[in-house]
């Protein structure tokens, strides 16, 4: 396939059942058809997805590749699509994230006619909770909740977020891709985006290349993300020793020593995780949400004590 603009990388692993919406909406794109490529990064999904993709190549031809693989974590899945992609732009994005017709086009215009200025595009990602809220989003602008300002136009690499980002491939491999490392949950996108932006990369927003991501997370899975995402930033810090990465991350003397304080009440503790399972979904500002927000912080700090005492034990 000639021509290429960009390689469309989607890590999965038994998500079938959000593939099967998703995968059609990379189909469906503004861009010319001819100008892209989907590359399925599949860690030996045992849920059909095989099977799939199998039949959906059969109709579509070298649009869609799979690469299935023993892959350990989402960064050796996103590195094994790099390898394969073909065209010279790669945009990352997830299986349970459905893509905006105009997504594909808005990532190709963002990197078209900047010569020798090293870029990478991030777009404008919205959580949804349900494909009926996909629908309102995607049809009613004024519904939407992002997380930038539409007049923002650069981005530090803290904002470097994988499920709406592309890159030129040939920078990719100057830094090395994605740390394969980093296999649990967080930061992997972030420690790239530091790498990409030493390297002298800028991270461009485009809040037009919108894609909505269908992921809803209930209170407790969430805080155990949290406190994954604790322990990936103690690697990230010993990784780069930069001040200003515990800075950007939490990882300061005085999230610690709040953590110690709220670690002293377990009563009140118990208070804000009341507070914030009150409501499925706290709206914005309210107790419940800002409850929430405590305790989501409490369980990441405690993910950067937990990481910080085992590496002082393996010393």
């Amino acid at each position: 396939m000639n021509g290429l603009a960009v390689s469309v990388v989607v890590p999965t692993y038994n998500r079938l059942d959000r593939l099967r919406v998703v995968l059609p909406t990379l189909l469906d794109q503004t861009l010319d058809p001819h100008a892209y490529e989907i590359v399925i990064a599949d860690s030996c999904s045992t849920d059909g997805t095989a099977e799939y993709l199998s039949d959906v190549i059969a109709r579509e031809g070298e649009r869609i590749r799979y690469v299935p693989g023993p892959y350990g974590g989402r960064g050796a899945a996103r590195n094994a699509g790099i390898s394969a992609a073909r065209a010279p732009v790669v945009l990352f994005t997830d299986a349970d994230i459905l893509a905006s017709r105009e997504l594909l086009e808005r990532h190709t215009r963002g990197h078209a006619g900047v010569g020798d200025r090293r870029i990478a595009v991030v777009g404008c990602e919205l959580q949804v909770r349900s494909l009926q809220d996909y629908e309102r989003q995607r049809d009613h602008p004024a519904s939407r909740a992002p997380l930038h300002p539409s007049t923002r136009r650069r981005l530090s690499w803290l904002y470097f977020l994988t499920g709406n980002a592309s890159v030129r491939r040939d920078d990719l491999l100057a830094v090395g891709c994605f740390d394969e490392q980093f296999t649990g949950y967080g930061h992997e996108d972030l420690e790239l985006g530091y790498r990409l932006q030493k390297h002298g990369v800028e991270i461009l927003y485009d809040p037009l290349a919108v894609n909505y991501h269908w992921h809803p997370v209930g209170f407790a899975e969430q805080t155990g993300r949290m406190e994954l995402a604790g322990v990936s930033t103690v690697r990230f810090y010993r990784k780069h020793q930069d001040v200003m990465v515990k800075a950007n991350l939490g990882m300061t003397p005085i999230s610690l020593w709040l953590h110690t304080a709220l670690g002293a009440a377990p009563g009140l503790r118990r208070a804000l995780e009341r507070a914030a399972t009150s409501v499925e979904t706290p709206t914005k500002n309210t107790w419940p949400y800002i409850a929430r927000q405590i305790a989501y912080q409490y369980h990441y700090v405690s993910g950067i004590k937990r990481a910080l005492k085992e590496s002082a034990t393996n010393a």
